[in-house]
């Protein structure tokens, strides 16, 4: 098998708390060639990196006691087969790639075929097909978000054999309990059936039913959890297995041969073992239930693409399936249509909802040339676009790729639940074992059956589902809440790091800022003239991008000045730009920039020096322009401040967080906007490369475990991204720099920082809470259970009460983790 480009994902079987998840990660770590494995017992994937072969992975995973869900069958339309001998030749070739189980080739219809293994590439299978001599592509791939909806759905059958287990398991338990408990509940109901039916009969009735249940609804118990036990590596289903056998064979025993058990100790157990697995199904029940409402964010998300689009085609429409439109289909959209694709409008106007893009109530207006994200709703108007992105392309399936990636990440948390969670399962056989000891040897009469009870009590009540469920649930609900308010976290630890956030620094031009500056002010000095120094600048910057140069060129153009012709063209990195240009048939050297620029440049701005910091203290840019090394003018760019700005830093100093703004702006620029907006530190004239340092520089004011949070445009940001311990890009629309943070806020306004870090505290606040109930749960129940409250006190659980308190734990931390759903943000 060749080494592997990408980690290796495999859909696992099996796993029912958390120390199946813990062992399994163990013996994958342990496999030759793996260099990491996690193991998500949420999601149930196993997340494996190195170059280890899927087949050594698939017999370890065997070996642990789980299965690997086979990996879907890959369809492909072949071209090039001309005869019998090609289709056959062309299996022969398929059959023999690593990870190909089975191949058919069908000359007729030109497909092929092929089960593989997990892992298994469909592009090694393609270039197999072509180094043959065929041509080959998928018949269809699929689309981001549907391996969730595959989970959701095999969670929904899961539900679904559950519930008719359950159905089974009760009515064949309700009976047992009747006849058991009824007695110790209304004494006279014991006398009533010993009169009618006899003890003897009652046990036999007991007996058969009770075999059925564990038999049947609980069959599955044993065959996981017995092999697992014998593999010394027990697991939750191996709790059970051995607990309910005990209550079982010991009944069994005290009904057909009563005479090989101490005197005063013939009692019957049968209730105990048939509610135990009632109650454990119905726990199962429940939690695959609750499970199944966490992918709800995606399955939302997926549910937002249309099944189907109207191409505009020689001016007439056509309605086809949405994986036949490419990019350049002109596309026609109707009022409360969602948008099939992303594209751009090429006609009409109108509002378009993007709040579940963006997380932004308020609808935009579109017109022509603006973008169009896929997925959104369009409200009033219709619009012809053209695709530009498709498919697996789109904002929406990168956005629910981004989700099922971060909703399968483990926190650093997590490392403890792991650690805890690898020997719990074994020192619960073990204190089990030790109180069954201590209470046949220490316990009043009847001790046999004292020993018994508890330590079957203790089998039940320690599981540690609730362990394994506490971290993963609460980041699948968490980072789809976000996702619904337009927050996605590309990677899931940034989830706790956000949380001890300390301080905010925020990169100024286009986050701060709308990143649309216009020119405000020019001045002129000596012999030059205003219109023809701007005319030469517009000239200058013409084929900048950047957006102060947009903005000169933008007023030169409401001017209808005409330009120079530029000759030559250089830009000076962090400092400006210079040029040769030519009017009038005469050329003359222009330069543009900071007063840094200028005094490089030994060129003398004192004529113009004060001018320039009055209107830096409105908080504008000024910038100096010099022909032939004279001062010609000083010209002043402001970015106007975004509506959300004022009111989201309000929000960070409210959360008790500094707020610090890195800039290339010259100082008394940085300090007015700084003073405008609240903000506490200013780090200005800053070269693009210096942002870093500047990160540093502000992180060495912080504690330890403080966490620093950049906010930048996540392209020209993304060495500072990097640096800072949180990187949020923000995004506006299709501009969405997944590569280079930890976070992505897909609308401009900076509330999403609020948002994010809001969230990122409730998420651990509610795993937080989830451990410690389930921690707190264990310390409690277990040693009532192994009783010993009950020389002071008289107390003892049994094993029925144990097995429902147990199945609750699990509900109740799943539970938990859903009401992340209905936090406001």
């Amino acid at each position: 098998m060749p080494e592997q480009d990408s980690p290796l994902i495999l859909d696992i079987d099996g796993m029912t708390c958390a120390s199946c998840s813990t062992r399994l990660e163990r013996v994958l770590g342990k496999v030759e060639g793996v260099e990491a494995a996690n193991v998500n017992l949420a999601t149930e994937k196993a997340t494996i990196t190195g170059s280890a072969g899927v087949e050594q992975l698939l017999a370890a995973v065997k070996k642990a006691g789980f299965e690997v869900r086979p990996a879907a069958p890959v369809e492909l339309t072949i071209e090039g087969m001309t005869c019998a001998s090609c289709s056959g030749r062309l299996e022969r070739v398929l059959g023999k790639q690593a990870g190909v189980t089975a191949a058919s080739v069908n000359l007729a219809t030109e497909k092929a075929h092929i089960e593989i293994l997990p892992g298994t590439r469909t592009e090694d299978l393609i270039a197999a097909v072509r180094k043959a001599g065929f041509d080959a592509k998928p018949l269809q791939q699929q689309s981001a978000g549907q391996s969730s909806i595959a989970t959701s759905n095999k969670r929904d059958d899961e539900a679904r054999l559950y519930r008719r287990d359950l159905l089974i398991a009760a009515i064949l338990t309700v009976p047992v309990f009747i006849l058991e408990m009824g007695g110790h509940l209304v004494p006279s109901f014991h006398h009533w059936v010993n009169q009618t039916i006899g003890q003897q009969t009652s046990w036999l009735l007991q007996f058969v039913l009770t075999s059925l249940v564990l038999l049947g609804p609980g069959l599955r118990f044993y065959k996981k959890g017995l092999p697992a036990l014998l593999h010394t590596a027990p697991d939750m289903n191996s709790l059970v297995a051995v607990g309910t056998l005990a209550a079982w064979g010991f009944s069994t025993i005290a009904t057909f041969l009563p005479q090989l058990l101490p005197a005063g100790t013939v009692h019957v157990y049968f209730e105990a073992a048939a509610v135990i697995v009632t109650l454990i199904l119905l726990g199962r029940l429940l939690e695959a239930r609750a499970k199944g409402q966490t992918s709800s964010a995606i399955k939302h998300l997926v549910s937002l693409r249309p099944q189907t689009a109207r191409i505009v085609r020689d001016g007439q429409l056509i309605e086809t399936q949405l994986a036949e439109v490419v990019n350049g289909n002109l596309l026609e959209i109707r009022p409360g249509e969602r948008i099939p694709v992303d594209g751009e409008v090429v006609e009409g106007s109108s509002y378009v909802d993007e709040s579940m893009i963006t997380g932004e109530p308020i609808p935009a207006q579109r017109q022509p040339g603006d973008t169009l994200v896929g997925g959104t709703l369009n409200q009033t108007g219709a619009l012809t676009m053209r695709a530009t992105a498709v498919g697996e392309d789109s904002v929406l399936s990168r956005i629910i790729q981004l989700v099922e990636q971060a909703q399968g990440s483990k926190l650093p948390i997590q490392t403890l639940v792991d650690r805890v969670t690898l020997w719990f399962v074994p020192a619960v056989m073990g204190l089990a074992t030790l109180t069954f000891v201590i209470w046949l040897i220490f316990g009043p009469d009847p001790a046999l059956t004292f020993a018994l009870v508890n330590a079957v009590a203790v089998l039940i009540v320690a599981c540690p589902c609730a362990m394994g469920l506490a971290t993963p649930t609460s980041i699948m609900v968490g980072t789809g809440r976000g996702a619904e308010a337009g927050v996605l976290f590309r990677k899931g630890e940034a989830l706790q790091r956000l949380e001890s956030s300390a301080m905010v620094v925020f990169d100024k031009t286009g986050t701060l800022t709308e990143g649309k500056p216009a020119l405000t002010d020019l001045h002129s000095h000596g012999q030059f003239d205003s219109q023809q120094v701007l005319a030469a600048i517009a000239a200058l910057e013409l084929k900048s991008e950047h957006p102060i140069a947009r903005a000169i060129v933008t007023a030169a153009e409401q001017q209808q000045l005409t330009l120079p012709t530029l000759l030559s063209f250089n830009s000076l990195t962090g400092m400006g730009v210079e040029g040769q240009l030519q009017a009038d048939g005469e050329s003359f050297q222009l330069l543009l920039g900071a007063d840094r620029l200028m005094q490089q440049q030994g060129i003398d701005i004192s004529p113009l020096q004060q001018t320039a910091e009055q209107l830096a203290q409105q908080g504008k840019t000024p910038l100096y322009a010099a022909v032939n090394h004279q001062l010609a003018a000083v010209l002043a760019v402001a970015d106007p401040i975004k509506e959300t700005t004022p009111t989201a830093i309000q929000a960070l100093h409210a959360m008790g967080l500094q707020v610090a703004m890195v800039t290339g702006d010259n100082q008394h620029t940085a300090n007015a906007i700084a003073r405008q907006l609240g903000i506490d530190q200013v780090v200005a004239e800053v070269m693009p490369a210096g942002k870093v340092d500047a990160i540093k520089q502000l992180k060495q004011s912080l504690s330890s475990e403080q966490q620093l949070v950049f906010v930048g445009d996540g392209i020209n940001d993304a060495p500072a991204l990097a640096a800072a311990d949180a990187g949020m890009a923000i995004g506006t629309g299709t501009d969405v720099a997944i590569e280079s943070a930890d976070v992505v806020l897909m609308s401009g306004s900076l509330q999403g920082v609020v948002t994010a870090i809001s969230l990122s505290q409730a998420t651990m606040r509610n795993i937080r809470q989830n451990l410690f109930w389930a921690f707190a749960y264990n310390s409690a129940l277990v040693p009532l259970a192994a009783g010993v409250f009950y020389p002071a006190f008289g107390l003892l659980l049994s094993p029925a009460l144990a097995a429902g308190a147990m199945a609750m734990s699990s509900v109740f931390v799943v539970g938990n983790a859903l009401r992340l759903r209905r936090i406001s943000l």
